[in-house]
């Protein structure tokens, strides 16, 4: 049975369209003739969304209980067994009943189409899983419903459902998306405009992405390899060489002015050894990344084949280049680049862009003023080879030599001299090679004592002797030296690799590096010195202490105005160590820069939290405090009313409402002022032993609640705490004023005190709702006000302010569940004979 084909159409967000396309679509193919059902649509009460089911059948609904309820659920079975040529089915991330045949609506389908039953569905882009936690990060809203981008991605067709933001808000605000009470929420958070503009870029960028990769599917199954411009992009070939700068700006114009993308590339040598990356490279690079394009690197030894190469499999539609500045000879020798790169790319457009004639070459750092590539101490032992070795083998060839003839002796002479120029490299060897040619000559070869040569065979010997070991000491040090430079290349990679490591995961990068530098160049001191009024001023350092003084030893700038230098004391670097030394001070002035942006967030943070705080105390200002003072304003107004005749009794009302009134202004004043006193850390601590019954009485008596209200149990046995008297009874006045707003009338509040272990708990239990334990991370924050139950809600400051004084003190807080309901506040205060011991 043949699969059936998967049609989705996708939106940016709710409201765009999705069902309403889906179902006229179907109304499109039965008018066609189509076996078409329904087999789940959820019209959300929109009138033109149910009117556009018209006379589609429709499969009806399974109906499972779950928990006591009753839910619908699409009918799979039903669904299977009706055996459509095509069944509509919306909401395709939507999650099952538990019960059901899957636990997704997107595996219901998978089924049908595995049955062979076409289907089209519906699907808002926040609900692809790739993009779950960027939805997350731009409405604030966690997307619990989701289906994989595989499945997606799978289906035949993907049609995006677009509306502007504009539209689509206007939609919204004519009631056609959601009921009319819920229109001012909805626009006011998930239907900002800035929110749907970013969901509606995603949902274009992910519909371009599957469009590319069914073009790239496209060109592969039909062994198609030329470019097709379907989007303008431009490779610039860079090398680090001057004028690289003018290559990366015009690539970036010529990409521009059509709206493309622009590639930088560089070659790299396949042995890896051949050439490093040049700080001009590294210029070039940070520059392409600045005007918005991407850098790559390409490894190869053909830098044509594998430029064209890249360029084919980007797809690229113009190749930029910068001048040669090779000789005609050296084109003709080595070949022309442009040449080579016009004969492997077809219908891509190459621009040879002149670079200034003046251009200065890049600086070259110091090279290794030592030919050879072997350490000093096996060249000295070569060199001692030569001086015993060679004289030895000749006076032993001397000897023997009525029994040996030249070829014996030339070819002993090239195994001793292949054994030196492999222990002490292409100096020794280039000696031996000298000097055992001589003695050879002088000694063996007839007429011996002089320099003459009788014999042409023994010439032709002697020649293809020197050449045999001249190619075996180049070959050698060449050998010698590319094992150098890859122990070297892969201690510095290691060394970059710790202190890229170091960026990532240390709060202060900059310690480490240094270390890592001090270490790896045998250093007495490295340090990093910062410009200041004075002088300088050392920002931090690693090794033997050292004075702040730039002329110490090395410099180096690590910013282009030379406010923060980079010196090295001590050491004797070579020429390879300082191109070692170049990547340090980029990671260096990496490891400042996140050192800067650490200080910027924690500075922007406690900006947030003050703006959040000062929001919080506006709403609090605007709330609680105009509260109570527009009952005093009205009380007033009224009794100064001389045309309003007012009786005893409602004289006395209106006194005591501007008396309650003040009383609640009082507090929330008070409140305010001692957690700004909190926070500044201005307050007055006076711990004394402290009697918890005096504490509890004299905290409800300032509460004024009624004897009903509250059942006590603080026995004059508890022992004394060592606390604030005043701070802990405001505290205990804050939690059971907590605890009298959220418990019921008739369930009283409990306060009750016992000594456990080495401290004195006391516990403030009431029979509310209870406090859930994802918000009881949030009741002890300022502001908070958890439902506003209370009708005398203060500015949600009361449980804050209770757990600062009660922490100023040397006590703790602690919130937990009442059993049966409830939440129980817990005093754990010290005792007053255990403090003082």
């Amino acid at each position: 049975m043949a699969r059936g084909t998967l049609r989705i159409y996708l939106g940016a967000a709710p409201g765009v369209g999705k069902t309403y396309a889906m179902l006229n679509e179907g109304h499109r193919r039965a008018e066609r003739g189509s076996d078409i059902v329904i087999g789940f649509v959820e019209t959300h009460g929109r009138c033109n969304t149910a009117s556009q089911i018209g006379a589609l059948e429709v499969i009806p609904r399974r109906v499972v209980t779950y928990r006591g309820a009753e839910l619908e659920d699409m009918d799979v079975d039903a669904v299977l067994a009706r055996h459509p040529e095509l069944v509509l089915v919306d909401e395709l991330a939507h999650t099952n009943v538990p019960g059901m045949r899957h636990a997704k609506r997107w595996q219901d389908v998978d089924e049908l189409l595995a049955h062979g039953i076409d289907v089209i569905s519906t699907v808002n882009v926040q609900h692809l899983e790739s993009l779950n936690d960027v939805v997350d990060k731009i409405t604030g809203v966690i997307q619990r419903e989701t289906v994989p981008d595989a499945f997606v991605r799978s289906a035949d067709q993907v049609e995006l459902v677009d509306m502007t933001p504009e539209a689509l808000r206007r939609r919204l605000a004519h009631g056609n998306v959601y009921a009319p009470d819920r229109v001012d929420a909805a626009l006011a958070n998930y239907f900002r405009p800035g929110n749907l503009g970013a969901l509606r870029e995603l949902a274009l960028l992910w519909v371009a992405d599957r469009v590319e990769e069914n073009l790239q599917d496209y060109l592969a199954g039909h062994d198609i390899t030329a470019t097709w411009e379907t989007r303008e992009r431009v490779v610039v070939a860079l090398t680090g060489a001057p004028g690289g700068d003018l290559l990366v700006r015009r690539a970036t114009r010529i990409a521009s002015r059509r709206h493309g993308e622009v590639i930088g590339v560089h070659i790299s040598p396949a042995d890896g050894l051949a050439a490093r990356p040049t700080g001009d490279l590294e210029r070039q690079r940070a520059l392409l990344i600045e005007l918005g394009g991407t850098y790559r690197e390409v490894v190869g030894d053909d830098v044509a084949g594998a430029l064209a190469t890249f360029a084919t499999a980007e797809q690229a539609t113009q190749i930029v280049l910068g001048a040669s500045r090779r000789s005609r000879w050296e084109d003709l020798v080595h070949g022309s680049l442009l040449s080579a790169l016009g004969r492997r790319v077809q219908g891509v457009d190459l621009h040879v862009i002149a670079t200034a004639a003046g251009a200065e070459e890049p600086l070259q750092l110091p090279r290794l003023a030592r030919r050879s590539a072997v350490p000093p101490e096996r060249e000295r032992i070569g060199f001692a080879m030569c001086v015993v070795g060679l004289p030895t083998l000749c006076w032993l060839l001397v000897l023997n030599h009525e029994h040996l003839n030249l070829s014996t002796a030339l070819l002993l002479n090239l195994a001793l001299v292949i054994a030196i120029a492999a222990t002490g490299g292409i100096r020794p060897g280039l000696v031996a090679s000298v000097l055992s040619v001589g003695f050879t000559n002088w000694f063996l070869t007839p007429p011996v004592h002089t320099l003459h040569i009788n014999n042409r065979d023994d010439i032709v010997a002697l020649v293809i002797f020197v050449a045999i070991t001249v190619v075996v000491s180049v070959l050698v040090d060449r050998s010698a030296r590319r094992a150098r430079e890859a122990g070297r290349a892969r201690a510095e990679a290691k060394a970059l690799a710790r202190t890229s490591g170091s960026i990532v995961s240390s709060v202060d990068p900059l310690p480490d590096l240094l270390d890592q530098l001090r270490t790896l160049f045998d250093l007495d001191t490295a340090m990093v010195l910062d410009r200041v009024e004075s002088g300088w001023t050392v920002t931090s350092s690693a090794g033997l202490p050292a004075a702040a003084d730039p002329h110490l030893g090395m410099m180096r700038p690590l910013d282009e105005r030379g406010e923060q230098v980079l010196v090295l004391v001590g050491g004797d670097l070579t020429g390879d160590d300082h191109s070692v030394l170049d990547a340090f001070i980029d990671q260096l002035a990496l490891g400042l820069e996140a050192r800067r942006l650490r200080h910027d967030a924690a500075t922007v943070d406690a900006l947030e939290q003050a703006n959040e705080l000062r929001t919080a105390l506006l709403r609090a200002v605007s709330h609680d405090l105009r509260t109570p003072l527009a009952s005093i304003k009205a009380s007033v107004s009224g009794l100064l009313e001389k045309r309003v005749p007012f009786s005893d009794a409602d004289r006395d009302a209106l006194l005591g409402t501007i008396d309650v009134a003040a009383d609640r202004l009082d507090r929330v004043i008070g409140n305010l002022l001692d957690m700004s006193r909190l926070q500044a850390g201005a307050m007055q601590i006076d711990r004394r032993p402290t009697a918890l019954e005096d504490v509890v009485s004299a905290a409800l008596a300032h509460l004024g609640a009624p004897a009903s209200r509250v059942t006590i149990d603080v026995s004059e046995t508890v022992p004394l705490v060592l606390t604030d008297g005043a701070l802990l009874e405001r505290a205990v006045g804050n939690v059971v004023s907590n605890a009298l707003a959220w418990s019921p009338e008739d369930r009283p509040v409990r306060i009750e005190a016992a000594v456990v272990a080495d401290h004195v708990e006391l516990r403030v239990v009431d029979r509310g709702p209870g406090i859930g334990r994802a918000q009881r991370a949030l009741v002890f924050e300022p502001f908070q006000r958890l439902g506003d139950r209370s009708t005398d809600a203060g500015a949600g400051l009361g449980l804050a302010i209770a757990r600062g004084f009660v922490e100023a003190t040397g006590a703790k807080l602690e919130l937990d569940d009442t059993p049966g309901g409830g939440t129980t506040i817990t005093f754990i205060l010290p005792l007053a004979d255990v403090a003082v011991a």
